[in-house]
């Protein structure tokens, strides 16, 4: 948050709370002052721009490496002592001469996760009184798999790779990894990672087994503060973060989605526009100071950016459902073999030999399209396994010829081989719009790896498994219906601190 304007001196003391390493950063002038609290897994070095930035516009701002990484003392067991630490520390903050009592948890992924534990399962007297959580990593259960059950590999792997079981972080362990072995995510087990990156990872194999999504969603009906969940659209936690802000039951709570990444607007993507670039710094301090002060009207609100579209709109605008129908260029009838996956990092499509996909397309779009809101494609088929993903990418082939990914959703389904069925695969959130000349690709397959493991076919696990099956699939084409939320007309624009601030 370095972008905040230096408004006055600040103070900074160390603090040890309930033996936790902790930096405690304080306006000038006499206090006391509401606090911001940021708990961290990525060191709390990396957070001083940002806390002297909360400082200096009236906040006293503790920043804390949480238990077994870099200062702190103890086991780094993700997930597992976020609560109780963090009561810990909240009630340190109220009983300090230069708190007023009044607190706002903060955080982004893992630190969002922290924030929320605190604000949703802490006793009363710990609850913070707003809570900011950016691009939330709501439990290990959301960031392991897919609703379906698909492992998410590629993120794990890295976050693994850099975090897991140490003190410190080494955010290039898997590209020095990779480089060294670009087959690194092929060798079986993938339970067996740890020893191909010569690290000791004891609670990698742990990771898969949990399951219980959506405890913190279901908590936050419960909610008593307000809330500002700020996300991405490329981001891979999206669907989490809209849920929790639907979910949430405090009174009031505030959505922003950009066209950005998991680092926000440090990752813009390919569809953002000048006015995609948000101060986000000053915008959830004066948040903060609004939340603080009870002058956030109540309800829902919020914005997020229409990428490709120089504009925002209301947070809960969407489009309606209009159905898409493609032509088959080929593939009804594909080969999903794990040991030739589809690629998730590589959107040119092979040519000769045996399809790998089922392959679909439209026509050019005879007029820019407006899509914002959840997709699917409903279709029926048939797989010879009894274990099979279906994974359904859709792609903007642009005017000028370039292949950009819209949407990605993977569904694991469990059933007798060789019964055809229908069903429908989830593809996520789109706020997107599409000129005119642009063609919509789909593409139906088996894997999407290494961004999810391969689903081997056998009924295995796939984390543990070391025996990979083909699998032979048949598509009906004229059962294919992509359906995409559609804005009838263009839309009025917003701005985002009007809507984050309301």
């Amino acid at each position: 948050m370095s972008s905040i304007a230096e408004e006055a001196p600040t103070t900074s003391i160390g603090a040890a709370v309930e033996g936790l390493a902790t930096d405690v950063r304080l306006p000038g002038g006499d206090g006391p002052f509401p606090a911001v609290l940021l708990r961290t897994p990525y060191d709390r070095a990396r957070h001083r721009a940002e806390a002297r930035g909360w400082a200096r516009r009236g906040f006293a701002a503790v920043v804390q490496d949480v238990r077994g990484r870099f200062g702190s003392p103890g086991e780094w067991q993700p997930y597992r002592h976020e609560t109780d630490d963090g009561t810990a520390t909240a009630r340190w903050i109220r009983r300090q001469p230069w708190s007023d009592g009044r607190l706002v948890a903060v955080g982004a992924s893992y630190a969002a996760h922290c924030a929320l534990v605190l604000a949703l399962e802490a006793p009363g007297d710990a609850r913070p009184d707003a809570v900011i959580a950016a691009v939330p990593a709501l439990g290990v259960a959301e960031t392991a798999r897919e609703p379906s059950g698909a492992e998410r590999l590629l993120a794990r792997a890295g976050w693994w790779a850099a975090h897991g079981d140490r003190r410190d972080s080494d955010e290039s362990a898997l590209g020095k990894a990779l480089a060294a072995d670009p087959g690194l995510l092929t060798h079986l087990p993938l339970t067996g990672l740890p020893e191909r990156l010569g690290r000791d990872l004891p609670s990698w194999a742990g990771l898969w087994r949990h399951r219980d999504r959506g405890r913190l969603v279901s908590r936050a009906a419960h909610a008593t503060m307000p809330l500002l969940a700020v996300g991405g659209h490329h981001d891979h936690f999206t669907e989490d973060t809209v849920a929790l802000w639907h979910a949430w039951g405090g009174p009031s709570a505030r959505l922003l989605l950009g066209p950005w990444g998991h680092s926000l607007v440090a990752a813009p993507g390919t569809d953002a526009r000048p006015a995609h670039r948000v101060n986000l710094g000053d915008l959830y301090v004066r948040w903060a100071h609004r939340a603080l002060t009870g002058e956030l009207a109540p309800g829902r609100h919020g914005a997020l950016a229409l990428g490709g579209g120089d504009l925002w709109l209301p947070a809960g605008t969407d489009g309606e459902p209009r159905t898409q129908r493609l032509r088959l260029l080929h593939g009804a009838d594909f080969t999903a073999d794990p040991d030739r996956p589809v690629r998730s990092d590589d959107l040119t499509i092979p040519t000769g030999g045996r399809p790998d996909r089922c392959l679909l397309a439209g026509p050019p779009l005879p007029r820019p399209l407006d899509v914002v809101g959840s997709a699917r494609v409903r279709l029926r088929a048939t797989a010879d396994t009894p274990s099979a993903d279906w994974a359904a990418r859709l792609v903007a082939l642009t005017p000028e010829g370039a292949a950009d990914r819209l949407a990605v959703g993977v569904l694991r389904r469990e059933q007798p081989a060789d019964r055809e069925s229908e069903f429908t695969i989830e593809l996520g959130r789109v706020a997107r719009r599409l000129p005119a000349g642009t063609r919509l690709r789909l593409e139906i397959a088996g894997h999407h790896f290494p961004a999810h493991a391969r689903n081997p076919h056998t009924g295995d696990d796939p984390t543990t498994t070391a025996r990979l099956l083909a699998s032979r699939r048949q598509v009906d084409p004229e059962s294919v219906a992509l359906r995409l939320p559609v804005l009838p007309s263009r839309p009025t624009s917003t701005e985002p601190a009007k809507e984050i601030l309301r």
